[in-house]
């Protein structure tokens, strides 16, 4: 059985982990692409954690931590643009996913009851 959202941030914390490698060995930046490292990655992983959430509260929790996670990630991708180092293309190629994911989880947690 196909879950979108969990396909879609396994897929977009591979290309993190990717992006990451591409930051550390050829722009030689280490901070802020270890932060994006961190949020990008976690997105997955609150997300695989909510599949077998304990109860509906526990779902929505890890739903909202996988969604601010991803508005952190978010902020580092822009934080990377805007300081050059990612190109414009690399940018808006890996915002766009972002961008998907956010909504995504945005509509997930609005339609779920923490109740």
């Amino acid at each position: 059985m196909n879950n979108t959202i969990e396909d879609k941030s396994f897929d977009f914390a591979v290309r993190t982990v990717n992006l990451y490698k591409h930051l550390t060995k050829i722009k030689k930046e280490y901070s802020l692409s270890k932060q994006l490292l961190r949020s990008g990655t976690s997105i997955g992983a609150n997300v695989s954690e909510a599949q077998r959430a304990q109860s509906k509260a526990d779902f929505h929790s890890k739903m909202n931590i996988a969604l601010k996670e991803a508005n952190e990630t978010h902020y580092w991708l822009r934080l990377l643009y805007k300081t050059d180092f990612l190109t414009q293309k690399e940018f808006q190629s890996i915002e766009s996913d972002i961008k998907e994911i956010v909504y995504i989880l945005t509509s997930i947690c609005k339609n779920s009851d923490s109740k």
